[in-house]
C-alpha cells in the first residue's frame, strides 16, 4: 500500500514540474489555459525573443493549423505520441468555400512559417483515406525539429516545402504511399521508422540547383505492409532532385532499381540518388539504376546531421531536441 502511495505521489509531482514548465497548456477538455492548439499559438506574443512552450494534453484536436511566420521560438510539447492526436481530413480535389479546388499545398493540416520551432510527442495526421494528395505537415520555417513525433496520411503525407528551410526528424514514425515525403527543404531523418502502404514512393524530392543537400535518411528503417518489389526510394520531382540513404534497412517492398526518373532522361543526368551501407532484403546495390550511385566510405562521411545542418549560423540542432524551459510570457 505505502509502495502504491508513493508511486502515485512521484507521478503527480513529474505531471506538476512538466505543467509548471509550460507557459500554455491545452487540454481538450477545458482543463487547461486553452481548449484548442491554435488558440494557444494565437496567444503565442509575435516576434519574441524567449521560446514559448505549450503543453498539449491527450486529445483528438481536429484543427487546421497555422504557426505564423511571426510566431518563432515555439514548442510543442505532447503528452503522449499516440494519444495526442492533431488531425484533419482536407485534401487536393476538395472543394473550398468558393467552389475551387484546395490543391495539394491547401490541403495541409498544419502549416509550420515560424522558425525554430520544435514538436515532440505528437501525431499529425492527415486522416482523409485514399483520395490522392493530402498532406498533414507543410513547413517552410527554419531550424524546425520534431523528434518522436509521427506523421500519418497516404499521398504526400509530409511536405518539407521551404526552400531554404532546414529540418531535423529524430525518432519519427513517417507513413504514406505515393511522395509522402516530398519538398525542397533539407531534410535529415534519423532513426526514423518509414513506413510503406500499398504502393508508390517514398520520397520526391525538388531540391534547388546548387543546393548541397536535400533529403538524407540515417540508420532509419523502411518497412510496412506494402507488397514485394511495390516502392521506389525516390523520384525526381525537379531536375536537381537529391536523396540520400545512409545505414538504413530496406524491406522486400523497395523494387531493385530502386529509383525512378519520372519519365524523364533528362533528370537522370541532374537528380543526385544515392546509398551508402543499405542493408536487408531491399538493398541491392548491384541491381540499382545506372544513374544512382553507392557512396564510398570517404565520402559518406560528408553526410552527418551537423554538416548537413550547421548552416552559416551553426545551427545547434541538439540543443533544439531538450530546450531548457522559459517559464512566464
Amino acid at each position: 500500500m505505502k509502495k502504491n502511495i508513493w508511486i502515485s505521489a512521484l507521478i503527480g509531482l513529474l505531471f506538476a514540474s512538466m505543467a509548471s514548465a509550460q507557459d500554455f497548456t491545452v487540454a481538450a477538455d477545458g482543463s487547461g489555459d486553452f481548449n484548442t492548439v491554435q488558440e494557444a499559438i494565437d496567444a503565442v506574443p509575435d516576434f519574441r525573443k524567449q521560446r514559448t512552450t505549450i503543453f498539449i494534453k491527450n486529445g483528438v484536436y481536429k484543427e487546421k493549423l497555422v504557426l505564423p511566420a511571426s510566431k518563432n521560438n515555439v514548442t510543442f510539447v505532447g503528452e503522449d505520441k499516440h494519444k495526442t492526436i492533431i488531425t484533419n481530413d482536407d485534401y487536393a480535389s476538395k472543394l473550398n468555400r468558393f467552389g475551387e479546388e484546395m490543391g495539394t499545398t491547401g490541403s495541409s493540416g498544419f502549416f509550420v512559417f515560424g522558425s525554430d520551432f520544435t514538436a515532440r510527442n505528437i501525431t499529425f495526421e492527415n486522416s482523409a483515406g485514399q483520395v490522392g494528395q493530402a498532406v498533414a505537415v507543410r513547413v517552410d520555417g527554419d531550424r524546425v525539429v520534431f523528434e518522436n513525433c509521427r506523421f500519418l496520411g497516404n499521398q504526400d503525407t509530409l511536405y518539407p516545402h521551404g526552400e531554404n528551410s532546414r529540418q531535423y526528424y529524430k525518432n519519427c514514425y513517417i507513413e504514406g504511399t505515393v511522395d509522402f515525403i516530398f519538398g525542397w527543404s533539407t531534410a535529415v531523418f534519423e532513426n526514423c521508422e518509414i513506413i510503406c502502404k500499398d504502393h508508390g514512393y517514398v520520397t520526391a524530392a525538388s531540391t534547388s540547383k546548387g543546393k548541397e543537400f536535400g533529403f538524407v535518411f540515417i540508420d532509419c528503417r523502411i518497412t510496412g505492409d506494402a507488397p514485394e518489389n511495390s516502392f521506389y526510394l525516390g523520384r525526381p520531382w525537379r531536375s536537381y532532385a537529391k536523396t540520400v540513404f545512409i545505414n538504413c534497412f530496406l524491406d522486400k517492398h523497395i523494387k531493385p532499381e530502386g529509383w525512378h526518373n519520372w519519365g524523364s532522361e533528362d533528370k537522370e543526368k541532374t537528380a543526385f540518388y544515392a546509398e551508402y551501407n543499405s542493408y536487408g532484403p531491399g538493398a541491392a546495390p548491384m541491381k540499382r539504376v545506372s544513374w544512382s550511385h553507392q557512396l564510398t566510405d570517404d565520402e559518406a562521411k560528408k553526410y552527418t546531421p551537423k554538416n548537413i545542418l550547421g548552416g552559416d549560423d551553426n545551427w545547434d540542432f541538439q540543443g533544439s531536441l531538450n530546450p531548457p524551459p522559459h517559464g512566464g510570457i
